[in-house]
């Protein structure tokens, strides 16, 4: 997890959020699911230059086409419903620590109680 501004669209820190996937799977990452923010050249070359597969749907003024795999995009639905129920928590939804600690903390809190309930 990488904790940025507001203003800081999530697709600047895609490529070290990879390099983070592909070394905690021991480099035997078989593909990188996203959605469409993250559908750019230069994330999609990358995530193909480390030997992946990238699962993105492409934007719709895209100019060249790519193939989707859109039975494992589905996959994808379980990380969404996770990010439904960390919402849920007022205190993360409403951003009520200003601190990037004290909400980080928060945040991981909330996912253990997720993921004992």
């Amino acid at each position: 997890m990488v904790l940025t501004g507001g203003h800081i669209h999530d697709s600047t820190e895609a490529q070290s959020l990879i390099d983070e996937a592909v070394k905690r799977s021991n480099g035997e990452t078989v593909s990188i699911t996203a959605d469409k923010g993250y559908d750019s050249a230069a994330i999609v070359a990358y995530i193909e230059a480390l030997g992946a597969k990238a699962v993105i749907p492409q934007l719709s003024n895209r100019k060249v086409a790519r193939p989707v795999d859109w039975a494992h995009y589905k996959n994808r639905n379980l990380v969404e419903r996770f990010f439904a129920r960390l919402k849920q928590f007022r205190r993360v939804a409403t951003r009520y620590d200003k601190l990037t600690e004290r909400f980080a903390s928060f945040i991981f809190l909330a996912a253990a109680y997720i993921w004992l309930v």
